[in-house]
């Protein structure tokens, strides 16, 4: 009877001893969270801070919150350079993070990025269409004819996509085809529109590609806030839904998840954040892979961390890139698609060397 007595609470020890285990577990994803949104909010700051015009940061301060001592060519440098190309980087990088994270949710394909599907490619034939032959939607100035057009191209790869899916069942493996056949034609496309480019619209061209964050201002800046205020929250909204979905498909339809309505609304999401990325700084792939492998290996796969890790990291990794593109080459200001390699490669291996998602 005794021997009964004393075995009785030992599930309830094992499960007392679970919640404290899963306690502990949500209090440290929580605090990486809010690691990473520290990290992010001071490489902006140090982004803002340093520049070819050595403000430094008492002067930055200053025309910052309009001081005394800040000069009008202070004010005029901060907010007309500073703060619209250190927030571009910001926005850029967690959008394209974002956009990356649910790619690879829906594709189950840890190679997806925002671009798998053809959407930079479709953005870059757009872009070469305004740049190499003038040709854009009608009544646009200037300032947003490449934009545009590479937004319209970009975001009608999805519908095309969709459209095409659809027919015989938009599965995973079925979106990745097609999305490798459209990244195929739009190249060739592209290809076909720069062999009859001059030299100067090709030299325009190949720059755009290289992204940069030197061409937004502040409604470019808007829009890019506007379209990750609505996004974010949306995918948040979703958030358990695409964790079931990493059980795989058949485990998800089990749980009431309404696949294909999910993945159609990832996609539109997807769409948008990567098309007004790629249409304001150009082409940078790099991000959106790589932020979500990061963010998974801090915090592991539940939603509820892994989409705000994700959009954290692509904020973080966007900007130190912007803040390593002007300072590897002194008075230059190298091209930004081509720094995020740089300083995202090291850190990417380092985190997988280092070992297993918490």
């Amino acid at each position: 009877m005794s021997g009964g007595g004393t075995a009785a609470p030992a599930p309830r020890d094992e499960a007392a001893e679970r919640g404290r285990r899963y306690s502990g577990m949500l209090r440290r994803r929580r605090r990486l969270v809010a690691a990473l949104a520290g990290a992010a909010l001071a490489a902006f700051l140090l982004d803002v801070a340093i520049g070819p015009a050595g403000l430094g940061l008492e002067r930055t301060v200053g025309a910052l919150f309009g001081l005394d001592g800040a000069t009008r060519t202070d004010r005029l440098i901060l907010w007309s350079v500073r703060l619209p190309q250190a927030l571009t980087a910001l926005l850029v990088g967690a959008a394209l993070a974002l956009a990356g994270a649910e790619m690879q949710t829906i594709l189950d394909n840890p190679l997806a990025s925002p671009f798998t599907l053809g959407v930079s490619s479709a953005a870059s034939f757009g872009a070469a269409l305004a740049m190499i032959l003038g040709t854009g939607l009608p009544a646009l100035p200037p300032r947003w004819l490449v934009p545009a057009n590479a937004f319209v191209f970009a975001f009608g790869s999805v519908f095309l996509l969709q459209a095409l899916a659809s027919r015989r069942g938009a599965g995973a493996d079925r979106l990745v085809l097609f999305g490798i056949a459209m990244v195929f034609t739009f190249n060739a496309l592209v290809a076909l529109v720069q062999f009859v480019a001059s030299e100067t619209a090709l030299q325009q061209f190949v720059f755009w590609t290289m992204g940069s964050v030197t061409r937004t201002g502040w409604p470019e800046i808007a829009m890019l806030a506007a379209a990750l205020a609505v996004a974010f929250p949306a995918a948040f909204g979703a958030r358990w839904r695409l964790t079931a979905l990493r059980f795989g498909e058949d485990r998800a339809r089990s749980f009431g998840v309404p696949v294909a309505r999910l993945r159609f609304a990832a996609l539109l999401r997807v769409s948008l954040l990567a098309a007004l990325a790629v249409a304001f700084v150009g082409t940078i792939g790099f991000i959106g892979l790589v932020a979500p492998h990061i963010a998974r290996l801090l915090v592991g796969e539940d939603h509820r961390f892994f989409l705000p890790a994700s959009l954290l990291t692509g904020a973080l990794v966007m900007s130190v890139a912007s803040l390593a593109g002007k300072l590897l080459v002194p008075g230059v200001t190298l091209p930004i698609g081509v720094v995020t390699s740089l300083v995202g490669i090291p850190v990417f291996v380092a985190l997988i060397l280092k070992g297993r998602p918490a």
